[in-house]
């Protein structure tokens, strides 16, 4: 084997090393950008800037727009359960504080998705997926209440603790009432407790 021959192995390996960190760089731009712009607003060539690459490079290794915001929904939606996802405890007030924890640093964002998902199609199974993943939170954070319960009795005590627990609760709260952070988390939790 020549010298040229045993460096390739190695320059593959940089090379798709190089490539992966660049889409991870232009993931973390994406997610910025995404909870602290309107939805709309969010251009490609904001998140390639902020990600010191081309616009092209973004779109060539995300495919569109729609690509981006797919791939960077994926990746925030596994962080978000493992941010999440540890505060799920026997205790409530537990779980409804690593929930508020959770609102406090991306519910207005989550509510401008909201906002936003009926014009623009992409945004609708990010909505989705999030409604999903809150669901099975409340499964686990409310098991307890929800166990002896069967039938239309069990789903309506979940749909319960569901709206209780929404994020629309938590910025009817938490901006509109404007309660402080540690009001909005004891009104929740009252909320919550007459269900557990």
């Amino acid at each position: 084997m020549n010298t040229a021959e045993a460096k390739r192995p190695y320059r593959m390996t940089a090379r798709a090393e190089a490539a992966q960190e660049t889409a991870e760089a232009i993931l973390d731009a994406a997610i910025e950008v995404f909870w602290e712009q309107p939805t709309d607003q969010v251009s490609v060539a904001e998140v390639a800037r902020r990600s010191g690459v081309t616009k092209q490079t973004v779109l060539r290794r995300f495919g569109s727009r729609e690509g981006l915001f797919a791939a960077a929904a994926e990746r925030e939606s596994a962080r978000i359960e493992a941010e999440r996802d540890p505060g799920v405890s026997d205790d409530l007030a537990d779980a409804i504080r690593g929930l508020v924890d959770h609102y406090e640093r991306v519910g207005d964002a989550v509510v401008r998705l909201l906002a936003a998902e009926s014009s623009n199609p992409a945004l609708v199974e990010i909505a989705d997926r999030g409604r999903a993943y809150h669901a099975a939170w409340c499964e686990r954070a409310f098991a307890a209440a929800l166990a002896p319960l069967r039938g239309a009795a069990r789903a309506r005590r979940l749909a319960q603790c569901i709206a209780v627990t929404d994020v629309l609760v938590w910025k009817l709260l938490r901006r509109d009432r404007a309660l402080s952070r540690r009001q909005t988390e004891t009104a929740i939790y009252e909320l919550a407790e007459r269900l557990a």
